[in-house]
């Protein structure tokens, strides 16, 4: 489904990833986990192209990209990828002069060129799927957090993406609203759905991930199924991780 090979990404003299090498199949869930700092988020975001790596390759499908220094990607290549994947940010970035059901249609219509009926039909599928249907007229300030993030997912969602990216989704909510948010992406887990998830969250990691991957310093420094990762890691360094979150 999407593979990573050798991916560089420096910010100045600040080195992030390291030649970072990553495999990713179709209906999987992979969470990568590992400390503040260690490159989670800037990986997930090169995969997207929110941030262009300096040298390797991406693999998404069909498509592959090699990036170097002196290489500028064309506005198709970056549109191929961006297509193919969904992305959802920790803070929701809603767009917040919308109600949620045009947060939802605005992607479909600007980028897919869908009618707008055949845009509001999957809006209102995709609110019913995460249980909001009843806010279709709201704005995001008359949400919870929790609500919010969920409206994020609905609207990646609505642009059929192959892969889903979750950056921390669960990190500016409180345990309550958290616990909502966690269990409309295990539905999506269970219905197959492949998807790349940053978490500090180690219990979800346990109960929905196919593969958990360790990095640290912009490396990979393990990677396996749950049960590998947190019962039967030989690794030192994954050993005091996991002590510390639990």
């Amino acid at each position: 489904m999407i593979n990573v090979k050798n991916l560089d990404k420096a910010f100045g003299d600040n080195h992030i990833l390291k030649s970072v090498n990553l495999q990713v199949n179709e209906g999987e869930t992979t969470v990568i986990i590992g400390p503040s700092g260690s490159g989670k988020t800037t990986l997930l975001r090169c995969m997207n192209l929110l941030e262009i790596p300096n040298g390797g390759e991406i693999t998404l499908g069909e498509v592959t990209l090699g990036f170097s220094k002196n290489k500028r990607l064309t506005e198709k290549e970056t549109i191929s990828l961006r297509k193919q994947t969904g992305m959802v940010f920790q803070g929701f970035n809603l767009f917040p002069h919308m109600t949620v059901i045009n947060n939802i249609i605005e992607g479909q219509v600007t980028v897919l060129k869908r009618s707008k009926d055949e845009a509001k039909k999957k809006a209102e599928l995709l609110l019913e799927k995460v249980g909001l249907a009843e806010k279709a007229n709201s704005y995001p300030y008359e949400l919870s957090g929790g609500q919010q993030q969920r409206v994020a997912i609905a609207r990646a969602m609505a642009m059929d993406p192959k892969i889903l990216l979750f950056d921390e989704p669960t990190s500016a909510l409180d345990p309550e609203l958290e616990a909502e948010v966690l269990k409309v992406i295990k539905e999506l887990a269970k219905e197959g759905m492949t998807m790349i998830v940053v978490t500090h969250n180690m219990n979800f990691a346990r109960d929905v991930a196919n593969k958990v991957v360790f990095m640290e310093d912009g490396i990979i420094i393990q990677e396996g199924t749950p049960e590998k990762i947190f019962n039967h890691t030989e690794n030192d360094r994954m050993k005091r991780f996991l002590n510390i979150v639990g």
